[in-house]
């Protein structure tokens, strides 16, 4: 009896061991796995980057006085923040202003040729793509609804803005209706640095295609000078008697160049070819 006593005690004392040791070698593994879990960091906070403090001085300036102030530059730089949060885009803004010389040629530039500018991408041309057309579509629709002929300034702010640094000629006509309210203004040519082919039979077509009554005729001198060659007096002389043939009446052609224009209304020409042209009887 003692000797099975003893066995067993024996046994149940081996059996501890093993037990003892596979719980030992549990925790051990255990704590191998622990100690591979990574730790997790504490997230470390975003560095400003070194023009975030200029970024907000610009913005609280513009709030408080609009763009007096502004250099050209800083108002593309601003244009290229909108959509670059986390970027310095002044030097950005200055190389874009050193390529395309004034700031109206920055934001008439193609998408590609933005592109070539160090620190301009896919993302931040929009702000600049962006204000472009909404200049352009206020001043359009500042001329509706309203006597472009009592009107002539916001006319020619919108032309002025629209074609003066035009690198080609180009050929817009304005549609009026029977009470010289506007109702569309359209790009019909676009010519080369010195001409623009301009063909009356579209001209005309246009005009139907508008049901225009009325129309003023614009283009540019990308020369800067607004001075009108022979060829310009020989093209209005020409598109006044073809729209005049098809009742259309044809109130004024203005030349934009450097800041200033030509006006051949002004001057005296329109109504020189009208008399002109009623001396015909036709």
């Amino acid at each position: 009896m003692k000797s099975m006593i003893f066995q067993k005690t024996e046994k149940e004392c081996a059996e501890g061991r093993i037990g003892m040791s596979q719980k030992s070698s549990v925790s051990e593994y255990s704590s191998e796995v622990q100690d591979e879990t990574p730790a997790v960091q504490p997230k470390e906070r975003p560095v400003p980057h070194k023009g975030e403090g200029h970024r907000g001085r610009l913005r609280e300036k513009f709030l408080e006085s609009g763009l007096t102030g502004f250099h050209d530059y800083e108002v593309i730089e601003m244009l290229l923040t909108l959509a670059t949060p986390r970027k310095d885009c002044k030097d950005a803004a200055k190389e874009a202003m050193s390529r395309f010389k004034t700031l109206q040629g920055v934001l008439e530039a193609a998408p590609a040729s933005l592109l070539d500018v160090t620190g301009i991408g896919p993302q931040n041309i929009f702000g600049i793509k962006l204000i472009q057309a909404v200049a352009d579509r206020y001043l359009e629709k500042r001329l509706s609804q309203k006597d472009i002929l009592s009107h002539s300034k916001a006319l020619f702010d919108y032309l002025y803005y629209n074609m003066r640094d035009k690198s080609r000629e180009c050929f817009k006509m304005v549609h009026l209706d029977a009470k010289n309210q506007v109702l569309g203004v359209e790009t019909l040519f676009v010519g080369s640095l010195s001409t623009t082919a301009v063909y009356p039979r579209e001209v005309v077509q246009s005009a139907l295609d508008h049901h225009a009554a009325a129309v003023i005729f614009a283009h540019n001198h990308p020369s800067g000078d607004p001075t009108p060659s022979s060829d310009d007096m020989a093209i209005t002389r020409k598109l006044i008697f073809c729209c005049d043939i098809m009742g259309i009446t044809v109130h004024e052609h203005i030349v934009i160049g450097e800041n200033r224009y030509f006006s051949f209304a002004d001057e005296g020409h329109i109504s020189s070819i009208y008399r002109e042209l009623a001396s015909y009887n036709i």
